[in-house]
């Protein structure tokens, strides 16, 4: 009976030939796990990070070689011809390129719609036959000039003239101003056309 225990205690040994590991830096084949070390595994994570970080460093410092400018409308443009412009004030380029277009029997101009106090656009009040400020309550007659409220000085007016296919160029770009205490620049050549 000594014999026949002593074999039951000694295992089976197994047939089957061991499982072949895959050379280092080939992938495993389909099916087995994959054998990266966990240290491995954390040491390409970094390495993913420090990449990342540096090119994203590398793509601020070009950046900063590139020129920001800002895209504004032009200050040169035409609005057509004098015939089609009424007497009065017309504000459909007011949103465009914040200009009110006045005629009247003498003359037409073109008034630079910003407030003389803080640079608010004001408003053209039909009723009441005025330019009012939201801001602060400016107020200006037809013609831009200021009579009430704390604007310093009239509206600036905008560079017009006549191209040679009749249309109305206008360029905020030279404004004619009134500046407090000297001569206004209303009559120089340039800030109207006569009709």
């Amino acid at each position: 009976m000594s014999e026949q225990t002593g074999q039951a205690a000694t295992k089976p040994q197994s047939t089957a030939p061991p499982a072949s590991r895959p050379a280092p830096g080939k992938q495993a084949a389909a099916g087995q796990p994959d054998e990266l070390g966990p240290g491995r595994r954390r040491r390409r994570i970094v390495w993913a990070c420090v990449t990342a970080y540096l090119v994203t460093n590398f793509l601020m410092f070009l950046r900063f070689f590139l020129p920001r400018t800002l895209f504004e409308p032009k200050t040169q443009f035409t609005i057509g011809r004098i015939s089609d412009f009424p007497f009065g004030v017309d504000t459909k380029f007011q949103k465009d390129f914040r200009i009110w277009v006045v005629r009247n029997a003498e003359r037409l101009f073109v008034i630079y719609a910003r407030c003389t106090h803080l640079g608010c656009t004001p408003d053209w009040k039909e009723g009441e036959v005025k330019f009012k400020c939201p801001c602060h309550g400016s107020g200006f007659d037809s013609e831009g000039i200021n009579f009430e409220g704390p604007a310093p000085r009239p509206l600036d007016r905008a560079h017009v003239e006549l191209s040679a296919e009749g249309e109305i160029v206008v360029d905020t770009g030279k404004l004619y101003a009134w500046p407090k205490g000297l001569p206004s620049q209303f009559n120089e050549p340039g800030s109207y056309i006569s009709v």
